[in-house]
Order: structure tokens, then sequence, then C-alpha cells
């Protein structure tokens, strides 16, 4: 039977269990990656402490003035350091259909002071480890490093975690990923005081662009929606301590539509909730290293079977999908 929900994995066996039942819980993220293409992860060892300074600072960033935020306005449409506005984006974009901004706004940022060699300031690097932008709040710069570096370990072990689910050596994926150019943002949907254009959302249906995406959602009013298999809009539960993983575009296309990079979207709140249901999301985008080729994966191919995607370079395809996106005040 197909899964048509988000199943929840304790991810703790990967860390302290025994073959037998790493080789379970691999079997387990294999099967939720080919049905839905998304999983909740308990078990991963992630501080909550760390988490609450991060959501703080993040709360104390989103409720500046308007004028500050913007002084923290991303450069260039292709570059993905910085802030941007409610309704800057239409995700939904980037599968080709035309939408009103997404009801939203973020700060990212990308790899945290990367060494001064050409391998990260040459021309071949383009803006995936351009400077990031900080604004003044009390520790605001320490927790979203910290928590950069804790996404990017975690990251590193669900790609191990996903290697041995595809039956290929533990860390396969070690070399593809070791400069990776991930992207961490947080996201403010505000509270609706105003009904939403037609066809407007939270955030538009899309589909990830990179390896995998690590999430941690709020549980409030207009939440996360995954598109399953049976063409039904179903809600991603949030778990206790839990954080929601999916993968993306180039995992899908690393396996060969083996596994599936799922349309998602965030709802809009009911209209008796909307005036109280202000939510916020911790996401970290990974991205394996731009250089890293990414073509059909050893094994997954069966017989008479061809690759259904031409190779493409990892920083290639993000900076393709990333312009997409894009909304222009003038097409709104």
């Amino acid at each position: 039977m197909t899964l048509l929900s988000v199943p929840i994995i304790d991810m703790s066996p990967f860390y302290t269990g025994s073959p037998a039942e790493r080789a379970e819980l691999a079997a387990d993220v294999d099967r939720a990656c080919r049905d839905i293409g998304f999983l909740v992860i308990t078990g991963h060892g992630v501080s909550p402490e760390l988490i609450k300074r991060v959501d703080a600072t993040s709360r104390a960033f989103f409720q500046l003035p308007v004028e500050q935020k913007q002084a923290l306005k991303r450069p260039k449409d292709d570059q993905v350091r910085g802030y941007s506005a409610i309704g800057d984006e239409g995700l939904s974009n980037s599968l080709g259909e035309k939408s009103p901004g997404d009801l939203k706004e973020s700060l990212s940022i990308g790899p945290i002071n990367p060494p001064d060699e050409p391998y990260y300031n040459g021309p071949a690097a383009g803006p995936h480890f351009a400077p990031n932008l900080w604004p003044s709040i009390k520790d605001f710069r320490e927790s979203w490093s910290e928590y950069f570096g804790v996404m990017s370990r975690l990251s590193s072990d669900l790609m191990r975690l996903f290697a041995l689910g595809l039956k290929l050596p533990e860390y396969f994926f070690e070399d593809k990923i070791d400069r990776h150019i991930s992207m961490f943002r947080v996201l403010s949907y505000p509270n609706q005081m105003e009904e939403p254009q037609p066809g407007q959302l939270r955030a538009g249906a899309h589909s990830d662009y990179g390896s995998l995406t690590i999430v941690r959602a709020e549980d409030k009013p207009g939440s996360l929606q995954v598109h399953n298999k049976a063409g039904e809009w179903v809600t991603v539960p949030i778990a206790p301590n839990s954080f929601v993983v999916n993968i993306g575009d180039l995992m899908m296309q690393w396996t060969n539509d083996e596994w599936t990079s799922t349309l998602h979207r965030v709802a809009n709140p009911p209209r008796e909730k909307a005036g109280d249901s202000l939510r916020q999301s911790l996401v970290f985008f990974h991205q394996p290293n731009y250089d890293a080729m990414v073509s059909c994966l050893p094994g997954v191919l069966k017989e008479g079977e061809s690759p259904k995607y031409e190779p493409i370079s990892s920083g290639d395809h993000l900076r393709n999908k990333f312009v997409k996106q894009t909304t222009f005040a003038e097409t709104a």
C-alpha cells in the first residue's frame, strides 16, 4: 500500500541502533521518500534550547520597522541572502504558474565564513558564498550561525541514511556535500487581517529544489500541506520536538524519479482564525556543492530503462529555479 499521509519516524536508531535496526530505519525512510517524499523525524538530537534561541531572535527581526528590515533586502534577484518582503516571491512561479505574491516574509543566510579560496570566491562560485546580511539584534548572528552548523550536520546524517535506503555505501554522498551551498531561511506568515486575493496563499504550491529540506514548523492555523499520490492535499503532522523533512528536485533526479519531490504549499488560515494566525517556520534547504554533478545513481535503473534527465550541476539547477520564483511588483 502506498503511503498517503506523512509518517513520523524515530531517527535515533541511526545513532544508537544495531545494524538490523539501522537497516529497518533506512527501509522506512526509503518507503517514505518513494511514496510521499515527506517524513517527520524525531530522535534527531538537536538541542531544544538552540531552537528557542533562533526562534526568539527571528521574531525580534520580523518585529522591526519595515525600513529596518528593508535595509537587509536581497541585493540581486539571483541571490538568496537577505530579506524578502510580503509578496516579493510567488513560489508557484517556479512551476510556470502565474499567481499573486505569497503572504509571507523571510530572511535568509548561506554558508558561514567560507574560506578565502578560489573555490569559494572565484567566478565559478557565483553568488553561492555571498556575504550574509546581519541585523543588529542580540544573539542573532550567534544563534543563526550555530543553527546553520547543526542543520548542516543533521543534513549530512540524513544523506547517509538516504544512501543506506538506496542500497549505496553509507558515505556515497559525502564528497558531493562537503562544500554545500545550503540556505537557512526563517519564514514569517503574518496574521491575515484582509482576505487574500484569489489564488493567493501563504506559500503557493511548489516542490523544493535541492537534496532535502528540514523544517521546524509552528502548529498554528494555516499549515503545511502535501499533495499525495491520490491527488489529495493532506496536512503534515506536527509532533513534539520534531522536524519535517522532504526531498527536493535534485534528489528526485538523482534517483531517476524513484523518489518523489512532492508538491506542497502553506495554506491560508480559516477566516475565523486569520486574525490570530501568526506563524513562523525555520527552514534549512540543503543543497550539494555547486559543482556536484547530478545524474542517475547506480542501481536505480531497471532493465530497459534510460535516465530521464540530462546531468546538471547543483549550482546551475538552483540558480535556474530561484530566478523563476521571484515575483516583481508589476506582475504580482
